[in-house]
């Protein structure tokens, strides 16, 4: 267990299809998942729950935010 007040750095996770840099990275902070764009490593970062996270996935999967059919 991790010390109280500790700060934990996130281990970032992409895609193998990323090869050109330009990608979207994925981590477990706490009890949460964070999302950042990789080429702006020290900006913003999106934080979903667990549940949450995996309506996004299930949604970019079926084609929900697929804008070009």
């Amino acid at each position: 267990m991790r010390p109280s007040g500790a700060l934990q750095t996130p281990a970032w996770r992409r895609s193998t299809f990323c090869a050109g840099g330009e990608c979207v990275e994925v981590a477990r902070l706490d009890d949460m998942i964070v999302m950042r764009d990789s080429k702006d490593p020290g900006g913003h970062m999106l934080r979903y729950t667990t549940e949450e996270f995996r309506f996004l996935v299930r949604s970019i999967k079926a084609g929900e935010y697929d804008f070009s059919r």
